[in-house]
């Protein structure tokens, strides 16, 4: 068999290769990437989803043992080899080169969707000048009137389903492109460009901002948040946990484990790439820690002003079904207006319930509690385009706090994009792979191009349904077995030993038993419960999708629809297709490392060397 690469035939140290400025900027750069819209969308709505403060039980569980240990150990290795990600694991084994090859794949495939919703914040961003915002009101024209579809539904869903997306009843019906969402596409890779167009040198120095104003609005959300009436429901349901029931539950565990493992950015390559960058003597072990409780740490504080403002909003509909329930009394009862208020309206309800109870009864009052209000959960797009955006209008000075809100959402994706981006990069350039008469300016352009060309797919009427399935099957399947390659591949076969002398080294004091114990047994444990978990979970069940579908009988209720057997064929694709590298590679330098060897054993011989030949000489 090939044989790894040699400690000595390590790349030097020498090599020139670009640095980071300061250690700030490596670290706000890490943040940024590690830090993205997941920490605000996804974090909350599996609080919400998993009864509160329960779901903190496995997430922290699942970052001590599974999160930190994979993130130190890219730090690591990209630190030590000082390469990208196909060249890091090269390095360690030739047959290794297809892990590296899926990562740039995986970084590729993401960064077309993730820039699609930047283009998307970017569209609200820009609505959220108008007064009255757009999606407080049904848009009303002369000839037409109001749109039936924004009548049977609701303004905000209209702007978004309708307005912004203009989407399809189904996924097979494509529809047409969307020319506004095409230009704040454009403009969303323009902007990645110009940030990236020097590499660390001009991400260094966005990350400035890109990794830190979230914090401030974030901050400023909270402080406006806790003062809104329902504030309090909202914490409450946060941190009141229902342990018993949730813990239970083995979809808990499995989604706690992908959370911080995905929201970590572990497996893109770009963490690699971002620390290969370093100094050799540097502390990775503490940059590792600095990273991943910051990220948790975030996800936890962006979760209070979000369920602030989700009880603020619960607090809003509770009263509004009151309201609707009022008037319906009144109306059956013939009570004089102001009789009935919200102070005491239960006092009323119990007293014609006891004395009219079929008449209330046909009345069909819906259950105002404020806690079945806050049981709604909202995920991704739904939790900022739906959720979010029609509490804001209930808040004072509303047009400040949407923009506020998409500034925000637009610094954390665009910081992601940076890591997403030098994940698909620094691979490239280290093979040689762009041509040494071609300015890295413009194949950087020539990249953000063809991935804007790529990614005109969700700017359809189609695209959204498109855009899920990028979401649910590019970023699950690939990563995990990328992630459980790299723990083995620097576990197994570049050697623990030989990896914990590396880092002390370069950090002055070995891993202590815990770290070597996670690298050897539990993390890739984890990772295999995890991937074999997810896969029968899917295949328990044929996939569905919800459609906005105008003549579904239960409208403005999404439709759940199977997907098709092509689509679904796509799907299975899309969770195989970054991971068909690694064999790939591995047999191919097998069959090459095979001929050699062959060669070396029995080499080609002169047609005159033999026995009936004499030389004259």
């Amino acid at each position: 068999m090939m044989k790894s690469l040699s400690h000595g035939s390590l790349p030097s140290l020498c090599e020139e290769r670009a640095k980071w400025d300061n250690k700030i900027q490596y670290l706000l750069t890490c943040i940024g990437f590690a830090v993205g819209l997941g920490n605000v969308w996804r974090f909350p709505y599996l609080c919400q989803t998993y009864g509160g403060g329960a779901f903190l039980i496995p997430y922290l569980i699942a970052l001590v043992f599974e999160g930190l240990p994979l993130l130190y150990l890219e730090l690591a290795i990209g630190q030590k080899l000082r390469k990208g990600s196909i060249g890091v694991w090269n390095t360690i084994s030739p047959y290794l080169g297809g892990v590296g090859v899926a990562s740039m794949i995986v970084s590729f495939l993401v960064s077309l969707f993730y820039n699609t919703l930047l283009a998307w914040v970017l569209w609200y961003f820009f609505h959220s000048f108008e007064e009255p915002l757009p999606w407080k009101e049904c848009p009303f024209e002369s000839v037409t009137g109001t749109d039936i579809n924004c009548e049977d539904s609701t303004p905000v869903n209209y702007f978004w389903y309708r307005k912004t997306l203009n989407i399809t009843a189904n996924i097979e019906t494509n529809g047409p492109l969307q020319w506004q969402i095409i230009l704040c596409l454009a403009t969303a890779w323009a902007i990645v460009y110009i940030c990236f167009i020097r590499g660390i040198e001009t991400i260094g120095k966005a990350v400035y901002i890109t990794a830190t104003f979230p914090y401030l609005v974030l901050t400023i959300f909270l402080i406006r948040a806790l003062t809104l009436p329902g504030a309090t429901s909202g914490l409450m349901y946060l941190f009141t946990p229902e342990v018993s029931p949730t813990l239970k539950n083995p979809k808990v565990w499995l989604d706690a484990a992908t959370q911080i493992f995905f929201s970590l950015s572990l497996a893109f390559g770009g963490l690699i790439a971002f620390s290969s960058y370093n100094p050799p003597k540097n502390n990775c072990e503490m940059d590792a820690l600095l990273v991943g409780c910051i990220n948790s740490a975030t996800s936890l504080y962006a979760s209070i002003p979000i369920f602030s403002i989700l009880g603020f909003k619960a607090h809003s509909d509770s009263n509004n079904c009151q309201y609707r329930n009022i008037l319906a009394l009144t109306n059956e009862f013939d009570i004089g207006d102001q009789n009935i208020t919200l102070e005491n309206y239960d006092n009323w309800l119990k007293d014609l319930n006891g004395t009219y109870a079929d008449r209330v009864a046909r009345l069909d009052l819906k259950d105002c509690n404020i806690e079945s209000f806050l049981e709604q959960s909202a995920s991704g797009t739904g939790l900022a385009f739906i959720v979010f955006t029609e509490a804001v209008i209930e808040m004072p000075g509303s047009q400040v706090w949407a923009v506020l809100f998409f500034i925000m959402l637009f610094s954390l994706g665009l910081s992601s994009m940076f890591g997403n981006l030098e994940g698909v990069l620094t691979p490239l350039l280290d093979l040689n792979m762009v041509p040494k008469w071609m300015p890295k300016e413009l194949f950087t352009g020539l990249l953000c191009v063809v991935s804007f060309t790529v990614a005109l797919i969700f700017t359809m009427g189609s695209g959204n349904y498109w855009l899920e399935i990028f979401n649910s099957y590019v970023g699950s399947v690939p990563l995990l077995v990328i992630a459980f390659f790299e723990i083995i591949a620097v576990a197994y076969i570049y050697g623990i030993r030989r990896f914990s002398c590396d880092i002390e080294e370069m950090t002055g004091s070995k891993p202590n038993i815990f770290w070597q114990a996670c690298w050897t047994v539990v993390s890739p444990l984890m990772l295999l419960v995890v991937f074999v978990a997810y896969v029968v979970i899917q295949a328990m069940e044929h996939p569905t999708y919800p459609a906005w579908n105008p003549e579904y009988v239960d409208f403005p209720m999404t439709e759940d629809q199977p997907y098709p057997d092509w689509v679904f064929a796509i799907c299975v694709l899309l969770s195989t297709l970054p991971c068909i590298p690694i064999p790939i590679v591995a047999l191919y330098k097998f069959i090459q490392f095979t001929v050699q060897k062959s060669r070396r054993e029995h080499p080609g011989q002169n047609p005159y060397e033999n026995d009936g030949y004499l030389s004259d000489l």
